[in-house]
């Protein structure tokens, strides 16, 4: 016998999760076009600006009260996943 209370909740976490995968399709369009804007490799590293997309994380997570460390990892991850998919499609022009 399952929890039922426990199934109500990860059913609203799969309809986040779908609401997630919209964001991140949506979010990918945005780095195509960011990407076919970039003429060298070497640009698709930009530390200074990851740097700064962390601290404004760091500081809207301790705003809505959201554990900093979870938020944190999340975002090295996606940077991290971004940054690797513009390697795979970069094209020099």
């Amino acid at each position: 016998m399952k929890n039922k209370k426990i199934q109500k909740i990860r059913s609203k976490l799969d309809k986040l999760d779908e609401k997630m995968l919209n964001i991140i399709k949506s979010r990918s369009l945005l780095v195509d076009q960011i990407l076919s804007n970039k003429i060298k490799k070497k640009q698709i590293v930009d530390k200074k600006r990851i740097k700064i997309i962390l601290r404004n994380i760091r500081k809207k997570s301790l705003r809505k009260k959201i554990d900093t460390k979870i938020t944190k990892r999340v975002w090295e991850a996606m940077i991290s996943a971004f940054i690797q998919y513009e390697y795979r499609n970069f094209k020099k022009k």
